[in-house]
Formats: C-alpha cells, sequence, structure tokens
C-alpha cells in the first residue's frame, strides 16, 4: 500500500506519465535535439506551472534561469523546447496517444484504495459524461476542426469541443477525470449529432480499459435516445439520464395515463423530496419494445422554491433507493461545477487558445491540460502536504499563484519540498541557499 501510495502525489504521478509515455515507442525526428519526452513533459508543465499561455511560458523561460532548473528538477526535461518547436511537434501527435497515462493513474488510486469511498448504489461508481467548447474562431482552423454556419451569415465559424468523462460521488468535491474524447470535424454538423459520434468512442474506450469497473453513467436529456442508451446497455454499464416533455412527448403521454409508485421524505433542512416513479414504459413509438423506468422528482425547499426533474434508467428502483439514484443523477453536475468551471476559472485557462496547428495540437494541448488537472485532483484526494498547502492558501487560485512565483525564485528538489513550505508556515525553511539566484 505505501509503495502504491507514494505514487499519488504530484512526484510520483509525473514519473509515472514520464515511465507511460517512455514505454510508447514514437519515431524520433531526424535532426532535432529535443527528444519527445522533453516535449511532452514540458507541454504538461505548462499546465502545472499554471502559465495563462504558451508565450508566456516562452517567456518565462528565456528570461528566468529558474524555470529551466525546476523544468529540470520537477519534470525531468533536459532540453526545453521553444514554443514554436513545441507546437510543431505536438501536432503531429494523435491525441489518444495519452489515454494510457490517465489508466495508469486510475489503476494506481483502485490499488491504493483511494477510490473506495467512491463506491455508490449497490458499489457502483458513477461517471458523470458532458460536452464542452474549448475553441472558436472564424479564421483559425484546422482539419480537424468543426464548422459550423449560421442563416444570417455566409461566415464559416471554426471549432473545439471536448466530451469530457469524471468520476463523481454526491458528496465529494474531488473529481476523477477519465481520458476525455475530442468532438472533431468528422463527428456531425449539430450538437447533438457531435457529440453521439464522440460518446461512441468515449463508452467503447471506458469499457475497453476498464472492463470490470461497475459504472453508471449519468448524463442531460441529449443521451435519451435509444442508440446511446443500447450501446450503454450492451456495454454492460448502467445509466440515469435525463428526459424532457419537449424531447420524449411519448414517453410523457403514457406516463400521464398510469399510477406511480411514490415516495416522500423530509431532510434535516426541511426539504421535502417527493418522488413518482413507473416500470416498464417505453421509450418512444419508434423504440416501443425498450422499456425504461421513469423517476420524476420534486423537490421543495422551506423557503418554498421547487424544482422539478425527470430521469429514465434501467435500475430497480424502490422506496428504499429512489433517493440515492436522486442524488447519484444529480451529481451529473459535478462534471459542471468541479470540473469544467474550475479549468475554465481557477487557472488551468481551459478557452484559451495554447496551440492550434493544422492536425491535433489543440486536442493534445487538452490532454495535456486534463493530465495536470487530474494530477491536482488526485493529490487533493490522496496527498496530505498538498491538501495542508491548499488549505493554508484557501483555494486552488491561490495555491497556483503561489507556486508561480516560488518557481521563477527558486529550485525546488520536488513538489512535496514545495507544497510543505506553503503548507506548513511554522516549519518553512527555502531551499538550499545554493538553489536561489545568485545577486
Amino acid at each position: 500500500m505505501g509503495f502504491v501510495r507514494k505514487y499519488l502525489s504530484a512526484d510520483g504521478l509525473v514519473r509515472v506519465i514520464r515511465h507511460n509515455l517512455l514505454q510508447q515507442k514514437l519515431k524520433p525526428v531526424m535532426g532535432s535535439e529535443y527528444s519527445w519526452q522533453d516535449c511532452f513533459m514540458s507541454g504538461l508543465a505548462i499546465f502545472g506551472f499554471k502559465c495563462p499561455s504558451l508565450l508566456q511560458f516562452e517567456k518565462m523561460l528565456s528570461s528566468e534561469a529558474m524555470i529551466r532548473r525546476n523544468l529540470r528538477t520537477l519534470y525531468k526535461v533536459k532540453k526545453a523546447p521553444s514554443d514554436t518547436t513545441l507546437r510543431e511537434r505536438l501536432d503531429q501527435v494523435p491525441p489518444e496517444y495519452f489515454r494510457s497515462c490517465f489508466k495508469k493513474i486510475f489503476s494506481y488510486l483502485q490499488r491504493g484504495k483511494a477510490l473506495e469511498p467512491y463506491r455508490y448504489l449497490d458499489n457502483r461508481y458513477i461517471i458523470s459524461i458532458d460536452g464542452t467548447g474549448q475553441y472558436s474562431s472564424k479564421k483559425v482552423h484546422c482539419k480537424n476542426c468543426c464548422e459550423k454556419k449560421t442563416k444570417k451569415s455566409t461566415d464559416t465559424t471554426y471549432y473545439h469541443q471536448m466530451l469530457g468523462a469524471v468520476l463523481v460521488h454526491p458528496d465529494k468535491k474531488v473529481v476523477i477525470p477519465l481520458a476525455p474524447e475530442p468532438i472533431i470535424k468528422g463527428d456531425g454538423a449539430t450538437k447533438n449529432d457531435c457529440e453521439r459520434s464522440a460518446s461512441k468512442r468515449l463508452l467503447r474506450d471506458l469499457k475497453r480499459e476498464h472492463p470490470h469497473l461497475k459504472a453508471v453513467i449519468v448524463e442531460d436529456a441529449l443521451a435519451a435516445n435509444y442508440p446511446h442508451l443500447a450501446l450503454i446497455d450492451s456495454l454492460n454499464m448502467d445509466y440515469i439520464v435525463g428526459a424532457k416533455p419537449g424531447d420524449h412527448a411519448y414517453l410523457f403521454n403514457w406516463i400521464s395515463d398510469l399510477t406511480p409508485k411514490t415516495h416522500t421524505l423530509i431532510d434535516e433542512a426541511d426539504t421535502l423530496h417527493e418522488f413518482n416513479y413507473y416500470d416498464d414504459v417505453p421509450l418512444n413509438d419508434a423504440h416501443y419494445d425498450y422499456r425504461v423506468r421513469v423517476i420524476e422528482y420534486i423537490e421543495t425547499r422551506k423557503t418554498g422554491k421547487q424544482r422539478r426533474w425527470t430521469w429514465i434508467t434501467k435500475l430497480d428502483v424502490t422506496d428504499d433507493n429512489v433517493y440515492d439514484i436522486m442524488r447519484a443523477a444529480r451529481a451529473r453536475w459535478r462534471i459542471e461545477n468541479e470540473t469544467f468551471n474550475t479549468l475554465k476559472n481557477q487557472g488551468y485557462q481551459f478557452e484559451h487558445n495554447f496551440g492550434h496547428g493544422n492536425e491535433h495540437l489543440c486536442s493534445v494541448m487538452t490532454m495535456l491540460m486534463l493530465l495536470a488537472f487530474l494530477i491536482d485532483q488526485v493529490q487533493q484526494l490522496c496527498c496530505r502536504v498538498y491538501q495542508k498547502a491548499r488549505e493554508h492558501v484557501g483555494n486552488f487560485k491561490r495555491l497556483f499563484e503561489k507556486m508561480r512565483v516560488l518557481i521563477e525564485y527558486a529550485v525546488w528538489d520536488s513538489f512535496e519540498q514545495m507544497f510543505h513550505f506553503i503548507g506548513v508556515p511554522e516549519e518553512r525553511a527555502p531551499p538550499d541557499t545554493a538553489l536561489w539566484p545568485q545577486s
């Protein structure tokens, strides 16, 4: 256990990623002085150091010797490429090349028993899936950009989207991202088509990489269509998916003629939870034989504010578990709040264009950003020295600001040394004075 746990810190996780990438052979670039590993780890460092842009990273490298030395000690980069070289090299690498890194870290979390507290609904793991936009331009584009035109304009908008998947729990803010799926040009012309095509790849990859994971997929109402639900069934997974009257009129008309099973409870905050649930309901008239269970839920706060949701599922629904199923369904929002919003607003600069390239650069940068985010989430879950550092400064953004300052003014032997310096003021001591810049 101790051997496994040492890999669930920044230093161990960076080592895992570097070793894993070393195992995958790429042809060396003739005449280049930069190795693939140095390019990959430099790209990861951009997001590990929370640089606001690739240009800023290049400026830091050119003006601060400390940055290059910290790249060497923390990320084992022997020779850091320029921003132009980095873009050119990473543009050549298919994004799926990085999937194995996510899988490897997930396996260490499992072996270290770190995911045991995430078991829910008869030891299932809740996987929340959703798409988000990350880049849009009317001029800059690559061959994998999606395209759209408005009825009022002949201008083409080029954009990239990502389909994310994270392991969540209703009671935990820490999420564990799985390898995301880039949404590419060939996936379709509308949001629905794009996400559905990408979700086929994501779900099949998830099953292939984690064949024994007992998963329940939670998604919004876009996923409540027969081909998608049948795919989840075929992969031996469960699901809890939203449903809306406007999109599922046949289903809602059907249950309007049924007498529901009901369950009501009031929680400690005096919130009233009311459930109506139905068995053996046809999904729609086109797929009459495909039957689901339907849960209608009404939440009434003590202030009188009321909200309603409806979900469909294949899970058995009873008075004993309907409340837990509702909480699992609402945990879907963890991918919005604790994932996408964190990436966009807490220092990762998700919507910034770190480089577009001609082929894969935009998607590769997204993969590296999600790996950096995964490192931070694993530390928040498993690494006490990181937890203390974050507790001391208050939030992610403040922690990242501290880190950027410290790597500019000192060389750190390890992330553990730096986080200890931040988080334990009473024991605070600088690195060896020989590592500080000379006046």
